[in-house]
């Protein structure tokens, strides 16, 4: 489930569409959250589907941690990648904003976070060194990633969040564990895929 306040716009014809905030989105707000509409397709499952939707499935979907493809029925697969991404995929199973995002930016993540199974170039950002987005990204970044999270995640209970109803309870006590009770955030490299 994505943000509720966002909106599908078209970005270029090189890129297509993308996702924007029509509202301010301040750091530490939960900007997704995996819930019971998003398909999960088994990785034993992907040789079912034809060539053109196998296509589609690698184009729409990121991995988890098993190998399985997350398909979200929403708008969130519209989420383009950035090198500076203003939100992060967090080892909670969902993403939070991990800058202010203000209306009108476009709401980024990091491809590398998502296990690709392929790497490919990304137009050079002038901010960032990084070119590519590979699949191994997460061994290589996951410092820099986790510092951003561990600054994000203690300001989740200080936000408005429109997506907290949809997290499981164990989400919601994890949350408190580590905001409340100073339990250690668990690093990204938990999302890593070890099945390849």
């Amino acid at each position: 489930m994505l943000h509720p306040h966002t909106e599908l716009r078209f970005v270029s014809p090189e890129i297509g569409y993308g996702i924007f905030a029509t509202h301010f989105i301040p750091k530490g707000t939960i900007t997704w959250v995996l819930d019971e509409l998003d398909r999960v397709i088994l990785k034993e499952e992907v040789e079912k589907f034809s060539p053109a939707n196998k296509e589609n499935l690698i184009h729409y979907t990121y991995r988890d941690s098993k190998g399985n493809y997350i398909f979200c029925w929403d708008l969130t697969r519209y989420i383009n990648h950035g090198f500076n991404p203003n939100s992060m995929i967090t080892p909670l199973g969902f993403e939070v904003a991990i800058q202010d995002i203000h209306p009108g930016d476009e709401i980024t993540n990091d491809y590398g976070t998502l296990n690709i199974l392929e790497p490919f170039k990304c137009a050079k950002d002038p901010h960032h060194t990084r070119e590519w987005v590979r699949p191994d990204d997460i061994k290589l970044m996951h410092k820099e990633w986790d510092l951003q999270i561990s600054e994000a995640l203690p300001l989740v209970p200080d936000q408005l969040q429109p997506l907290y109803k949809f997290l499981t309870e164990k989400q919601k006590a994890d949350i408190e564990q580590m905001t409340k009770n100073g339990k250690s955030i668990p690093s990204i490299l938990n999302n890593l895929c070890l099945g390849d």
